[in-house]
């Protein structure tokens, strides 16, 4: 039983985690109709300055000079790389490749930095443990799920009571629409994506505290963990991103601490997990948890 608690624990910390860069995945795809294949290296950027910089600046410095670095550069490829010949809707696939560009160029620089170091990013929780009745859990896993839910949260009331938010929403359902009652497309798109940018930079601290060894160059294709979960709920769901998060975080946790009972299906098992339940999911609702019917004129 307390190996159940445990690994249920585990499980929601890192869905909370993944619901971070889900969320970005999503929030990016609302606003541009982008499927942002740069986002593990935002969130590899974010970590390594966070890593480089906590020794000078302290722990929150560095967070918060990498949280709002990050945001610029994913702000800054946005407009003036994929919107340099204006938001358009119907180069959204054209844009969604450059992304894949700007990755491998971000991710080649960022890897030849950390080489085959093991950075810390100073993070106050370090390798202490908590008891919570039988269960033990690391204090980086309580935080990931406080800092998570809090962060979500204000995220969904940006969504909810800005006019960032609405006017995102409007984009959203009808761009032409949007344009025509005064939306700054150029503007709203911009800011999602700086949004996203810092959501992954946040991330990377949990990413890379304990029990994880520390940020490496490969912390980044974590990331792509969070991908299954944002088509799980439904690329343009919110919501449907956090469930998907949560399901992932726990079939990944658990799959992981039941590994010798899985052993028939191959020692990876765990790094493939998610990908599979995205499957499994998606042969049943092929929109995604919360993905709806899109309407088609004929």
């Amino acid at each position: 039983m307390t190996t159940l608690l445990d690994n249920v624990f585990n499980g929601l910390a890192l869905g909370a985690v993944y619901a971070l860069v889900a969320l970005g995945f999503v929030i990016i795809f609302k606003a541009s109709g982008v499927m942002n294949f740069a986002h593990g290296s935002l969130l590899l950027l974010g970590g390594y300055l966070t890593a480089v910089l906590h020794d000078d600046l302290g722990f929150a410095g560095a967070l918060a000079v990498s949280v709002l670095v990050t945001a610029a550069v994913a702000g800054a490829m946005d407009r003036f790389l994929l919107q340099a010949g204006g938001p358009d809707p119907h180069t959204a696939h054209v844009q969604t490749i450059v992304t894949i560009g700007v990755d491998i160029l971000i991710l080649t620089d960022l890897s030849r930095r950390i080489g085959g170091d093991l950075l810390s990013l100073g993070d106050p929780w370090g390798d202490a443990v908590s008891g919570l009745g039988p269960v033990t859990v690391a204090d980086s896993r309580i935080a990931a799920i406080v800092v998570s839910t809090v962060v979500i949260a204000g995220v969904f009331a940006l969504f909810r009571y800005t006019s960032w938010g609405l006017s995102l929403r409007a984009a959203a359902e009808d761009v032409e629409a949007a344009s025509l009652m005064g939306v700054r497309l150029v503007r709203i798109r911009m800011l999602a994506w700086c949004l996203a940018g810092a959501l992954a930079a946040l991330a990377a601290v949990f990413l890379a505290a304990f029990p994880a060894p520390g940020l490496e160059r490969t912390t980044g294709q974590i990331a792509l963990k969070a991908f299954p979960a944002a088509i799980l709920g439904g690329m343009a769901s919110p919501p449907g991103a956090l469930a998907g998060s949560l399901l992932i975080g726990m079939t990944e946790a658990l799959v992981a601490g039941y590994q010798s009972d899985l052993h028939i299906l191959g020692e990876g098992f765990g790094d493939v997990a998610p990908y599979a339940v995205m499957v499994l999911v998606l042969l049943v609702r092929p929109t995604g948890l919360f993905g709806g019917k899109a309407a088609v004129r004929v």
